[in-house]
């Protein structure tokens, strides 16, 4: 499997498998917000980048990538804010290559730290994330919509 970059063209493909995983995830999901919103990632490569993951010229899935910068991390630093790899494709081993993939990617863009979020009772992304060597954060993540 290879990863590309992906460009504005793609948007309709990603906009497919974003509706698709915030189905899964239970999250509210606007085409047209995330369409915007995907639009200035894509346009702005300092915010971060969106690796798609293909096999035989197929798009196996996507990852989204924000950067951040902590001192704690020594530098820049980043989240994977969506990993998706297509029902077809899950329990074939894509995961793992795609973040693989991801790791190699993020090197080369210099990040210190990846850091992701993933539901509890999602076992097999928990097992797929703490075999790539993920592991709990000692504090507790919170957020708050602005």
């Amino acid at each position: 499997m290879n990863s590309r970059t992906a460009i504005s063209k793609d948007a309709p493909v990603l906009l497919d498998m974003m509706a698709d995983l915030n189905a899964i995830e239970g999250i509210a999901f606007s085409r047209a917000k995330f369409s915007r919103v995907l639009k200035e990632l894509l346009d702005n490569p300092e915010l971060g980048f969106v690796p798609l993951f293909v096999e035989d010229r197929k798009t196996v899935g996507y990852a989204v990538v924000a950067y951040s910068f902590d001192l704690e991390w020594g530098g820049r630093d980043a989240f994977i804010t969506e990993f998706y790899i297509r029902s077809e494709h899950r329990g074939k081993g894509f995961g793992k290559q795609a973040l693989d993939l991801l790791e190699r990617l993020a090197r080369k863009n210099k990040i210190k730290a990846l850091h992701l979020g993933v539901r509890r009772e999602n076992t097999a992304a928990m097992k797929l994330y703490e075999g790539g060597g993920f592991k709990d954060w000692p504090r507790r993540a919170m957020s708050k919509v602005l």
